[in-house]
């Protein structure tokens, strides 16, 4: 009678049990919160996904890749209000690149990157420098910006024109914004660039290519010579194709410092 009892006694503490468990999973489910994946628009629970700032993301191969709409999901996003359409059926080929500290060499005493991001998002307090007072009234962006520290920042979608490269030619070709993505390196031509910005650069070179095949490369002072000179002598180009493995014919201002 006693092992009987005991034996009714365990079965109800395993079913309470039981119904406990399940009562807390499905209360689990309930609060789980639902999110889509920027890139692919996937719909999976809030803890399985990969976080970048205010999106979600269903995997680390959608995290660093480029999405339809031109967006690059491991960069942070800053959308600039300097941008237009490109010229229909008009895809880049050609990436630019550039360097820029607020103000110039900021970067050496402190962290410039902050200004750069406000210049281009046109939110510049004019008051904080005398150098910010004379590009006041400029109205410029670059689709990407690489700081000191390697990280990467977005302003345009690569399918729309940034306003990075100005009066300009490249091979014959003109207006330069119309085919091209600028990338701006926080830096200036008298200091290196720093190893982790090379690190980056090379990253986002393929992340590009991905999407865009057949890129060339070339330096702001290639396209427009005598007006512009970043990046400048301190830009090593050799380490830049050595790092992302490009055919020297997609460098057609060659490899030397300028």
């Amino acid at each position: 009678m006693y092992l009987w009892i005991k034996g009714k006694k365990q079965t109800k503490l395993n079913k309470d049990e039981a119904a406990k468990i399940k009562a807390e999973r499905s209360k689990a489910a309930e609060s789980e919160v639902i999110v889509q994946c920027t890139h692919c628009s996937v719909h999976l629970p809030k803890s399985e996904v990969i976080k970048r700032e205010d999106r979600f993301y269903c995997s680390q191969q959608h995290l660093n890749s480029m999405d339809d709409r031109g967006w690059l999901g491991s960069a942070a996003w800053r959308i600039s209000p300097n941008q237009d359409a490109r010229p229909v059926g008009i895809a880049p080929d050609l990436v630019v690149i550039h360097h820029i500290s607020l103000p110039p060499s900021g970067f050496v005493d402190g962290n410039s990157t902050e200004f750069i991001v406000d210049f281009f998002q046109n939110k510049l307090d004019s008051s904080l420098h005398p150098y910010f007072e004379e590009i006041a009234d400029q109205k410029v962006s670059s689709h990407f910006l690489i700081s000191r520290g390697g990280e990467v920042y977005q302003f345009v979608s690569t399918q729309n024109k940034a306003w990075h490269a100005g009066v300009s030619s490249f091979l014959g070709r003109e207006k330069c914004n119309d085919f091209s993505i600028g990338i701006e390196l926080e830096g200036d031509s008298e200091h290196p660039f720093e190893d982790i910005q090379y690190s980056a650069l090379a990253k986002l070179s393929a992340q590009l290519n991905a999407t865009y095949p057949n890129l060339h490369f070339a330096g702001h002072s290639d396209i427009a010579p005598g007006r512009k000179a970043d990046p400048g002598v301190q830009f090593d180009w050799k380490r830049f194709q050595n790092k992302n493995n490009i055919p020297v014919e997609k460098l057609p201002f060659g490899l030397d410092p300028r």
